[in-house]
């Protein structure tokens, strides 16, 4: 590994590559403690030592910028609400968005503007909601004396917050190494291990009366998470190889294909994706509920909507099943797939070209997704199980999901890394 460290110096675009993410989750993590100016950050300070799981939860994902309530403070999720909502029109519900969504990098690059005209919208509504939300909950203690302008004011610089980090992770996939948006989310989650280290020993060790039954819960947690360590490393990498193989044709004096290649379709093609989606959305009406918090009805949702309450760990795990599905086929279009193998002179042993081998593709693509789904759904719930039981502190039940991003973008990170060394003759981490 060392070895491997010293050849990416050895390489100079890739060093440069790296340096400029280092330098840009430098900014992002200054800017997470620049607070919105008329805001009296200590008010949710206290509510988060608390440990509200609400404010535990969303201050994970922002990096510990709500407890600062910063510029920063409703993080990158406008984005990926905004991308969710334009990949979703893209599948022939908006025929514009279809046709782009079929030109290559031209389309790719128009439906990549009206998703980032979404996110400033969807930031300034829950830039707006936000400032109002939580200085209702706090008894207006967060916002002294607001007003009107007052509340747009605080929404309109969360939105050039976001605006900012969504160009902050474009500049990090376009220059740096791995994907911008991924990287800092990443980022987030990772400046908060120390605390979840501190809530844990905190939680665990508390009663000296029962420390052996305390450090006995800590491990079994640990072996658990460094089960779906193993585990994700292990699904990630994992593939399957369908044939294919090429027709011998002539064009002039030359003879194309009458190769044998193959087709790898991953059990998980869509990454922690599934997860990310499945936070955003299920976090929706629990952040919505609580600007009602007074209603029987905002007190229901609060209460069972939760990772840790039965209903919400069902809607977790549909969620990230549904989504994963949604995904792998967005990305890996069967039709497609069987179209260009027909247009080039391929075909699967065995299987005819055309239709019956977009069936083929479909029913295989079909039950590894399903598998990488389980999976995906099986690793996010059980850290919260066995939070649940041993008695863990809220903040650190949502470790599953913290872990499971963690470990999908470092990986595919590390790929990246990879194929620059490999270009270059030098071995990487993966590959040995």
């Amino acid at each position: 590994m060392f070895k491997t460290l010293k050849n990416i110096w050895h390489v100079e675009d890739l060093r440069k590559k790296i340096l400029f993410t280092l330098f840009v989750l430098i900014i992002y993590r200054i800017g997470s403690y620049v607070p919105v100016p008329g805001v009296n950050k200590d008010v949710l300070q206290s509510a988060n030592q608390t440990g509200e799981a609400l404010m535990s939860l969303l201050n994970t994902f922002s990096g510990g910028a709500l407890k600062n309530f910063s510029i920063f403070a409703i993080s990158i999720y406008p984005y990926i609400t905004a991308s969710i909502i334009v990949q979703l029109l893209s599948m022939d519900v908006v025929p514009k968005f279809a046709e782009w969504a079929k030109q290559g990098e031209h389309g790719k690059k128009q439906l990549a503007q009206i998703t980032r005209y979404g996110t400033v919208v969807l930031a300034l509504i829950q830039g707006f909601a936000t400032s109002i939300g939580f200085n209702r909950i706090y008894s207006a203690e967060m916002m002294p004396n607001a007003t009107f302008a007052d509340y747009l004011l605080v929404a309109i610089i969360l939105t050039a917050g976001t605006s900012f980090l969504m160009w902050l992770g474009e500049q990090i996939t376009e220059k740096g190494i791995g994907n911008g948006i991924s990287i800092l989310i990443f980022a987030g989650i990772v400046a908060g291990v120390p605390g979840h280290i501190a809530a844990t020993a905190q939680s665990s060790f508390i009663q000296p009366d029962q420390m052996f039954l305390n450090i006995l819960k800590v491990v079994i947690v640990v072996i658990v998470l460094v089960a779906i360590v193993a585990g994700v490393i292990f699904v990630q990498q994992g593939i399957r190889k369908i044939p294919v193989q090429y027709a011998k044709r002539v064009v002039g004096n030359k003879m194309y294909g009458g190769q044998n290649t193959h087709i790898p379709l991953k059990i998980n093609a869509a990454g922690v994706i599934p997860v990310i989606f499945a936070v955003s959305l299920l976090q929706f009406p629990v952040v919505l509920s609580s600007f009602w918090s007074t209603h029987e009805w905002a007190k229901w949702v609060a209460g069972n909507l939760k990772f840790n309450e039965p209903l919400g760990m069902v809607l977790y795990v549909v969620m990230i099943i549904g989504f994963t599905f949604f995904y792998t086929f967005v990305q890996m279009n069967p039709q497609q797939m069987a179209d260009n193998m027909k247009k080039n002179g391929g075909y699967i042993p065995g299987i005819r070209p055309g239709k019956a081998t977009e069936k083929y593709l479909t029913k295989v693509m079909s039950r590894l997704t399903m598998s990488g789904a389980l999976f995906l759904a099986l690793i996010s719930v059980l850290p919260v199980f066995f939070g649940k039981i041993s008695g863990l502190p809220d903040s650190v039940q949502i470790g599953g999901t913290s872990i499971l991003i963690v470990i999908g973008v470092a990986l595919d990170t590390m790929k990246q890394i990879e194929t620059h060394l490999i270009k270059r003759h030098y071995k990487g981490f993966i590959n040995k």
